[in-house]
């Protein structure tokens, strides 16, 4: 077997079981649509793995142009009834090859995922309008207060250790704020902006459990606040017209 047919079969198997749509999950999404809400210029949007389309929904709303690349042709088939006017592309990040540039590109917990990211966001970057364009990318955070418990309790070995979460949803790697930006020196874009939301002290279990919504709309501001050690965390960058 190939590895990009491994590679979709793979995210097959994790679309059958996605959380992103249950539990606390959308608030946080909600919240980050907020923040990528302050940096969308343009009429052009570009979403890479929208998975169940949370933020697709919300991202209907602001009436542009979506194109939407999802690598799980279950997801593509329910977006495709939801979203009749984005374009949606089933492929892995790999195969995409559009013939136009986009004003804003997302990844919302993306490059967790991806073998390379690296190389995903140098494929963005190229896929990005150069002068007024913009990539918003937001990821769990290594350095999250619930992590740093995990390890002091012995749950985890290490911050980036991957938890049971992890492993449901088929992340890769944990970022840390350093090893985040290091990313996306190394493809090559200019970070304008790095930030935070959510400072999460415990698990989504124990959120779900026992939190009321105005508890979690605190505390997903309260991590703007703390980004370095919030639960997730966010970089805008865009071409580094310094060559």
């Amino acid at each position: 077997m190939n590895s990009a047919i491994a590679e979709k079969k793979r995210l097959q198997t994790i679309s059958e079981i996605s959380l992103y749509s249950s539990g606390v999950m959308p608030a946080a999404i909600s919240y980050c649509f907020k923040i990528v809400s302050r940096f969308i210029n343009g009429e052009s949007i570009l979403e890479l793995g929208p998975a169940e389309g949370v933020m697709t929904e919300l991202l209907a709303t602001l009436n542009k142009k979506i194109t939407i690349v999802e690598g799980s042709s279950t997801f593509c088939d329910d977006l495709r009834k939801r979203f009749p006017q984005a374009e949606i592309v089933n492929a892995l990040f790999e195969e995409f090859n559009p013939t136009v540039k986009f004003d804003t590109i997302i990844l919302g917990h993306v490059l967790e995922h991806v073998n390379d990211p690296v190389d995903i966001l140098s494929r963005a970057k190229n896929w990005l309008k150069p002068d007024v364009g913009h990539i918003f990318a937001a990821v769990p955070n290594a350095h999250s207060l619930h992590r740093q418990a995990a390890v002091v309790m012995g749950i985890l070995t290490a911050e980036d250790t991957l938890n049971e979460m992890d492993v449901h949803h088929g992340h890769r790697r944990v970022f840390n704020p350093e090893s985040f930006q290091e990313a996306f020196h190394v493809a090559g874009l200019n970070i304008e902006v790095f930030g935070g939301y959510w400072l999460k002290p415990v698990a989504n279990k124990q959120i779900e459990d026992t939190w009321t919504p105005q508890m979690v709309e605190a505390f997903m501001q309260l991590g703007e606040r703390f980004p370095d050690i919030a639960g997730e965390i966010y970089i805008v960058a865009s071409h580094n017209t310094g060559g």
